[in-house]
């Protein structure tokens, strides 16, 4: 028998994984990538009697793989937050699928493991700019204010590392970030002894310095353009620099382009905070779009739809 352990590389599908390996220990096989890199099950050679376990990625995205693994016998365990469409009913298939605004994968896997490890779920959950989810999940671990600063802190530079478009732009593979966190059993002991956690503080304050000198293409009361330009230090901070946008102006949504080296452009949008909805809509009407309802993208947007997204965007948040 084989483990595959199959996760997003952004917060929220390391710490979900570092739960669920803190609980049940395996030396597994792991397969993850960039943020925006979502067709893994692909990657799975997986055999009758394998066990796959799949955290945060799209169903939807991954369908054709996932159906070939359960008809070869392998047994699949999946957690995520995105949209999924139909989820197969099969009798070697487990699903943990909730694609409601205020979760993440990480607080599903910490509802099945009842709590056990809570602080790694609250570091995701404001990775992934759940801020109001994170604080009311944190509640019965009665954490001090700079203590609750220091996940945040955390699940934003975990975040951070998995954007790019490949992994040359990133400080650490997110695999290799996981095998940092993994002996770890408290966050905060990995924030005082890692190395790793040292570097991506100093990248994401160089990096996040930089974004605050983009202007603002074009913006009114309910939306805003940012247009990056096509550096390695761009597709790495494009996701967490909208995150900060939209916890600095809630009422607003905004749309970050960066330019790639075919002169398309990879989108991320932020959905108004107090309207955490219609992101994941959005970009699935344009190729290589997809995400959840407060945060999606568009991975390759060619030159003569950019019209069109800016158009549907703005009407999408009028």
């Amino acid at each position: 028998m084989t483990y595959f352990d199959v996760f997003n590389g952004d917060a929220d599908g390391i710490c979900a994984l570092h739960q669920w390996r803190l609980a049940q220990p395996k030396k597994s096989t792991l397969i993850t990538g960039v943020k925006r890199d979502i067709a893994l099950l692909k990657r799975v050679q997986g055999n009758a009697g394998d066990q796959v376990l799949v955290l945060d990625v799209s169903l939807d995205k991954n369908r054709d793989a996932l159906l070939s693994l359960l008809n070869a016998g392998a047994s699949v365990n999946y957690f995520d937050h995105h949209f999924a469409g139909e989820i197969p009913q099969h009798p070697c298939m487990t699903s943990h699928i909730n694609t409601a605004a205020d979760v993440c994968t990480s607080l599903l896997v910490n509802k099945h493991l009842k709590g056990q490890y809570l602080a790694w779920a609250v570091t995701a959950t404001f990775g992934d700019n759940l801020f109001d989810a994170a604080i009311k999940a944190a509640k019965p671990l009665a954490l001090t204010a700079e203590q609750l600063k220091q996940l945040e802190q955390l699940g934003t530079l975990i975040n951070y590392n998995g954007y790019g478009v490949t992994e040359s732009d990133l400080y650490f593979h997110p695999a290799d970030l996981y095998r940092e966190i993994q002996p770890f059993e408290s966050p905060f002991d990995f924030i005082a002894q890692s190395d790793s956690y040292a570097v991506l503080t100093e990248g994401y304050a160089t990096d996040m310095a930089k974004a605050a000198q983009m202007t603002i293409e074009s913006n009114d009361a309910n939306t805003a353009f940012i247009m990056l330009p096509n550096e390695p230090w761009t597709r790495r901070v494009s996701g967490v620099y909208g995150n900060a946008l939209a916890r600095e102006y809630p009422n607003r949504a905004h749309a970050l382009l960066t330019v790639m080296d075919d002169d398309s452009y990879r989108i991320s949008v932020r959905a108004p905070l107090i309207n955490k909805t219609g992101a994941d809509e959005l970009c699935a009407q344009f190729p290589t779009g997809g995400g959840r309802k407060a945060a999606a993208g568009i991975n390759a947007l060619p030159v003569d739809m950019l019209d069109a997204f800016k158009d549907a965007f703005k009407r999408q948040y009028k």
